[in-house]
């Protein structure tokens, strides 16, 4: 039987920018990928002529995610239908649609049916800090693991399906001690790191004080191209300049290789950091 890997994370892009190399190598392996998407990045910020050919933001991004999804050989993606809640302190946080306001259990319910539809071997999603304190990462986070927890326990939105009980569950995780020599040299080339990124909304000195273990490391060498090109078609977003910004650089002084803290099964002590995800 295949086996099955699914990514849960928020936007278009995240499949892409953060552990596509991940994702890639495991469809090249012959195993099925799957992808749920909680929105359509509709708060993303994009230059106009990206839009030309789209009626907003949100078919535009949906686009790019589709052609990224074929670079990485996604067998399926799927949408939560949720907006985007764009980061703190938006407009875009207080749209009724938005993911950010709605029960955590609610996209729990929405997650779990995917669960027990696909039944993955492995499940994946971001950090409990989601990276990088983006509010829609948090939020199917916490959704994810809620969903990951009951997802055989058939008393939880049983008109979803028949319970299932993926093997595993992973959060993507980044190299902290990097982030923290990052935000001691940025200032010596003008940079701030208190506000980094391409509407410069992101603290890496808060993040630099946060540590998650890692307990897989996947080499993603052998599909780093298909990685650049699945990025690549997120130009709205920054495309190719996010893999020659920080995570480029990331990738050129450790070599390609994405990062994962297992988080079910519980790890117990005498754990050796491992190199791939179904090594349960």
């Amino acid at each position: 039987m295949t086996k099955k890997i699914l990514a849960v994370l928020a936007h278009p892009d995240d499949e892409s920018f953060g552990l596509g190399g991940t994702l890639a190598l495991y469809a090249q392996k012959g195993y099925d990928t799957y992808y749920v998407c909680a929105t359509r990045g509709e708060a993303g910020s994009a230059d106009p002529e990206f839009l030309n050919g789209f009626k907003d933001t949100a078919e535009m991004r949906t686009d790019e995610l589709m052609r990224a999804a074929k670079e990485l050989g996604l067998k399926e993606v799927h949408f939560l239908g949720y907006r985007d809640s764009g980061m703190p302190g938006t407009e875009a946080n207080h749209h009724p649609d938005a993911q950010i306001n709605h029960p955590i259990e609610e996209v729990a319910g929405k997650v779990v049916k995917h669960i027990r539809d696909i039944k993955p071997d492995v499940v994946i999603t971001f950090d409990p800090i989601g990276g990088y304190k983006h509010p829609d990462h948090i939020h199917i986070q916490k959704a994810t693991v809620l969903a990951f927890a009951n997802a055989d326990d058939e008393t939880f939105y049983p008109e979803h399906g028949e319970g299932f009980k993926p093997q595993a569950l992973y959060f993507q995780v980044f190299p902290r001690w990097f982030l923290r020599v990052m935000t001691r040299l940025m200032p010596l080339i003008g940079k701030d790191p208190a506000r980094w990124g391409r509407n410069g909304d992101i603290n890496l000195k808060e993040l630099a004080e946060v540590e998650f273990p890692v307990h897989v490391r996947i080499d993603t060498r052998p599909v780093s191209e298909a990685k650049m090109r699945a990025s690549a078609q997120h130009a709205s977003q920054g495309g190719m300049q996010m893999r020659r910004g920080l995570m480029g650089f990331v990738s050129r002084v450790f070599g390609d290789r994405e990062d994962f803290m297992q988080a079910y099964p519980p790890v117990t002590d005498g754990f050796k950091r491992r190199n791939d995800l179904f090594d349960i």
